[in-house]
């Protein structure tokens, strides 16, 4: 079996959507029977998203195997779904790492080391890594950033070369760009999207399709300019406006005969019509009238959304599945330290409490749980929101007023959540932490077992501190139950609060797992509370 690909690059502006759009056209092409996987290329020099702070990436994206990936992983999994590996996601640092990895064990015989054809090379073998490992017919692969990036280059002529290795007729590139609006003439304009192809067109690339981001509507006549200055087919330039829903761009997708084209062009024969039925009427579900339920996002990060992009998807697939729309308050839990805020948390039908780490804020996280509780107002934790949760509890219920994680004073007299044994002779920051899917056990007559309705579940973990089993006995005759632990009994999942509509937390990433046709239990839980809190 030949494997195809699709290489997806950015014009103009990065964020254009073509993690998106990958996701959306992996999604038409599954649905037409071919077995599909996804790739992302990261120009940056760190090794992984898992160092960097959420204000500069977003949300750090974890598989089932561990790895620490970008946050398109997320639209990929969520869109296609399917689950990916730690082939799916690679950066400049990790090639050029082992690059240099091998120059110093002897392996180039003592040859000068390049980017051509030493770090393209490098790239090349990572990407056909996906095709080895997953045995799929189509790889779609986004390249980060915007042609026209120094970081990029070597990826493009990496592309370049593997479009000769493989064959012509087995590569697809598209270009996804942006239109930008200029208001004082009330026009699109095309000259940008011709610049970036003319860059691509530089590196020896000619893209297949153009796919044209805007804001505003595309005409006819725009289309065809563009196809006209670029040397692209006009069926093959494809007006992409922005939607209000996101589900609905693989119906837009679908809808621009993109699927199509693309089958055609690589000479693929689908197995099934493709039945996008379900995420039409997810999308005419999203767009339905519903009443709204308030919840309150306690979180470090909360300028920038992107940093809990899977929690805010989470929270919209369990809205849909109790038939609300979900209003989300975004509030910073250092401003709750400042009495600010507050009253989005006191308007809200329900309260979460994401992960994060470092001490910022750390305090006011802490008093949302302790509203939440006192107030019995549904709460969700999550990782850190799960942390929380317990010294809040421990201070003001079991009246330990020391208490606290060894992450945050480490000289406290009761660290509640500490570091894991294994974890304390550990330097080195990334890629170090409890990582990945664990197993864990649901005990029966709790609100978790409940919302999961089976004994058993895999979750995405990724923390260093754990709750301190010396305290169990305390916090179980105080009233916490926890209603999720290890196989071997040894470390807490789920802690909930027993004399409580919905106080349940997570040590470990419930979001991650999180689906639009299959949203999470977790979730759904603090949606349904939330729902029959507020009367609605």
């Amino acid at each position: 079996m030949t494997t195809k690909y699709l290489f997806f690059t950015g014009g103009v502006v990065s964020s254009v959507g073509k993690g998106v759009t990958a996701a959306a056209l992996g999604l038409t092409l599954k649905e037409r029977g071919f077995k599909v996987a996804v790739q992302k290329l990261d120009p940056y020099i760190n090794v992984d998203p898992g160092t960097m702070s959420p204000y500069q990436h977003g949300e750090v994206y974890v598989l089932d195997d561990g790895a620490e990936t970008d946050l398109d992983l997320g639209h990929y999994e969520r869109f296609i779904d399917i689950r990916l590996s730690r082939v799916s996601n690679f950066t400049s640092g990790q090639v050029y790492a082992e690059t240099i990895s091998k120059e110093r064990r002897g392996d180039y015989l003592g040859g000068t080391i390049q980017v051509i054809p030493h770090i393209t090379n490098e790239i090349k073998r990572r990407i056909g890594l996906v095709a080895k490992e997953t045995g799929a017919e189509v790889v779609l692969v986004e390249i980060g950033g915007t042609v026209g990036d120094i970081e990029s280059q070597p990826f493009l002529e990496a592309l370049r070369q593997l479009r000769n290795e493989v064959g012509r007729e087995n590569v697809f590139f598209i270009h996804v760009t942006w239109l930008p609006y200029i208001g004082a003439t009330g026009e699109l304009k095309t000259k940008p999207t011709q610049h970036s192809v003319a860059v691509l067109r530089s590196i020896g690339i000619s893209p297949n399709m153009i796919i044209a981001r805007s804001d505003y509507a595309i005409t006819q006549d725009l289309t065809d300019k563009i196809a006209l200055f670029c040397d692209v087919e006009k069926q093959a330039v494809i007006p992409m406006v922005t939607s209000d829903v996101l589900y609905e761009v693989p119906l837009l997708v679908e809808k621009a005969g993109v699927p199509d084209y693309v089958i055609e062009k690589l000479n693929l024969k689908s197995t099934r019509t493709p039945d996008m039925k379900p995420w039409q009427r997810l999308v005419d579900n999203v767009r339905k009238p519903k009443p709204t339920i308030k919840i309150a996002l306690v979180g470090k990060y909360v300028e920038l959304q992107d940093a809990y992009m899977s929690v805010r998807e989470a929270l919209k697939h369990a809205a849909l599945a109790n038939e609300v729309e979900v209003e989300i308050g975004w509030v910073h839990s250092a401003d709750l330290e400042k009495d600010k805020g507050w009253d989005i948390v006191q308007s809200a039908d329900g309260i979460l409490v994401p992960g994060g780490f470092g001490s910022r804020g750390i305090e006011g996280k802490i008093m949302a749980a302790r509203y939440a509780r006192e107030k019995k107002i549904p709460y969700l934790g999550l990782c850190l929101g799960m942390q929380t949760m317990t010294i809040e509890f421990a201070r003001n219920v079991l009246n330990l007023e020391d208490a606290n994680s060894s992450e945050f004073d480490r000289g406290s007299e009761h660290p509640v959540i500490d570091l894991m044994l294994e974890q304390r002779g550990i330097t080195d920051m990334g890629g170090t932490m409890r990582l990945g899917l664990y197993p864990c056990v649901l005990q029966k007559g709790t609100k978790a077992a409940a919302a999961y309705g089976v004994t058993q579940v895999d979750e995405r973990h990724r923390h260093r501190f754990e709750f301190n089993n010396n305290y169990m006995e305390m916090f179980e005759k105080g009233g916490m139950v926890f209603s999720g632990m290890s196989p071997d009994g040894k470390l807490v999942e789920i802690a909930e609060i027993k004399d409580h509509p919905y106080m349940v937390a997570s040590q470990f990433h419930p979001e991650f797992l999180s689906r639009p046709m299959r949203p999470h239990p977790l979730f759904v839980g603090l949606m349904k509370t939330a729902k029959e809190r507020s009367g609605k």
